[in-house]
């Protein structure tokens, strides 16, 4: 490890820093956004620990253009590491503590293909959850005139044209404009969701890595392309279970002496992406009944032992952990099978 550490505070205007001196003496610096990136620069070749939050991606490339080494650590696990009262220099001390543990949480730094992959599946997902508000609204609004639709996007926009063209179904002349407009929004809705599937797909044929993400069964281009943008060359991890376990589909545990608790799933890390795991490993086990292969087998028997829920986070786990080991180890998915078996 590089024997001279930084931690530093994140912020959009002011940041603020902490270190050693030669003689072990606190060193805290309070610098405002134009100066950093030339105090970095006059620095010695430095360990610089952040957390990863809003903007450290961007600062963690520059300092690595001038030679540092950098670490972005999950803000949950530097919390441990902040003794007294919470300001931004302990902050920074607490920063610097935890970059220099042995065992430290990181997450990988993202190049600017990864960022952008990460930002259409944010506004496709943004855009996603508006529409479903929308669709709630709508449905309570149609109730107050005695109109009950069934849940659903799909009933909703089937079924909402007919009530629009009905004369006498008891709407008003406003509320009847007023759905009107809702059902063209509604349109438009998900005109934008196609347009980002078609961008995701895109990306996703372009982008080497997320390509051969589509070989393993239940990954389809959203969770291809997002996994390649959150794993990486995968090195962030030391091995598949490591990576599933930053997603939250491993066992938690509360055990104490020699009596081992395992719970439900954890659910830490990024839940969008669990959920994509987890969604694509329900189709499979949906089509997996009739089938004779190795992996239609292990399904089949652990669908008839646990049930269809938990034999679904089974197969988001392992395939976690084989995604993993096509991105860091670049195998193809039948040598990561057989590896992750």
């Amino acid at each position: 490890m590089n024997s001279n550490v930084v931690g530093l505070d994140l912020a959009k205007n002011i940041f603020h820093l902490f270190s050693l001196d030669a003689d072990g003496k606190p060193i805290k610096k309070k610098l405002k956004r134009p100066a950093l990136l030339a105090y970095i620069a006059n620095l010695p070749v430095s360990l610089i620990g952040m957390e990863a939050c809003g903007g450290s991606h961007y600062w963690a490339r520059e300092f690595k253009k001038l030679g540092h080494e950098v670490v972005l650590l999950n803000a949950r696990y530097v919390k441990a590491f902040v003794i007294g009262n919470k300001n931004d220099f302990n902050d920074a001390e607490g920063i610097f503590t935890a970059a220099q543990q042995p065992n430290k949480r990181v997450v990988s730094v993202k190049n600017l293909e990864q960022q952008d992959m990460q930002m259409v599946h944010r506004l496709r997902q943004s855009t996603v959850k508006e529409r479903t508000a929308m669709v709630n609204q709508i449905r309570g609004f149609l109730s107050e005139w005695g109109i009950v639709l069934d849940q659903g996007v799909n009933k909703v926009r089937k079924q909402l044209p007919d009530i629009l063209e009905d004369a006498e179904n008891g709407l008003s002349v406003i509320s009847r404009g007023l759905f009107a407009k809702q059902y063209e929004k509604l349109k438009e809705l998900d005109k934008t969701i196609t347009d980002y599937d078609t961008q995701i797909g895109q990306l996703c044929q372009q982008n080497t890595l997320s390509k051969r993400f589509l070989s393993v069964p239940g990954i389809g281009p959203l969770t291809a392309t997002m996994v390649a943008s959150d794993i990486g060359d995968g090195k962030g991890y030391a091995k598949g279970r490591d990576y599933a376990a930053s997603l939250g589909i491993v066992p938690k545990q509360h055990s104490s002496g020699d009596k081992q608790v395992l719970l439900g799933i954890s659910k830490r890390g990024n839940g969008y992406l669990r959920t994509l795991l987890i969604h694509g490993a329900r189709a499979v086990l949906k089509n997996c009944q009739d089938k004779t292969d190795s992996l239609s087998r292990w399904l089949q028997g652990l669908i008839e032992r646990r049930g269809f829920n938990k034999a679904a986070v089974a197969l988001a786990n392992k395939n976690a952990r084989i995604l993993w080991a096509m991105a860091s180890q670049n195998k193809d998915y039948e040598t990561a099978t057989a590896e992750a078996a």
